[in-house]
């Protein structure tokens, strides 16, 4: 993997949760979950998102997105939370991201 981007999470009861929402969530990606012993890393190439939504549906609807920010230890990329989304990536593909998301001038 030559950019990889995602989180670092310690172990924990909710792991292979997050890990099936990450998957949901991502479906395009080829994601490596790297077992280290004391933590898991998870990474996908360029770009890695996860929303409250996903997660919900896995842990239940009271789980709110800002309760991965005590298992996640680090991450690699740069990341970007929301109210309701996580996203790891690296900065070409938020640039392009943001380029795409833009609105294009001129344009009626």
């Amino acid at each position: 993997m030559n950019n990889p981007v995602g989180p670092v999470l310690r172990h924990g009861d909710e792991i292979d949760q997050i890990i099936a929402a990450l998957e949901d969530d991502n479906p395009e990606a080829d994601i490596e979950v790297i077992d280290r012993g004391a933590y898991i890393r998870i990474q996908a190439e360029d770009s890695l998102e996860l929303t409250e939504e996903t997660l919900q549906s896995y842990l239940g609807a009271d789980y709110r997105i800002r309760s991965l920010e005590v298992a996640m230890s680090s991450f690699s990329g740069r990341v970007s939370t929301e109210s309701d989304r996580i996203r790891w990536e690296t900065a070409e593909a938020a640039a392009a991201r943001k380029a795409q998301a833009a609105p294009k001038a001129g344009v009626n």
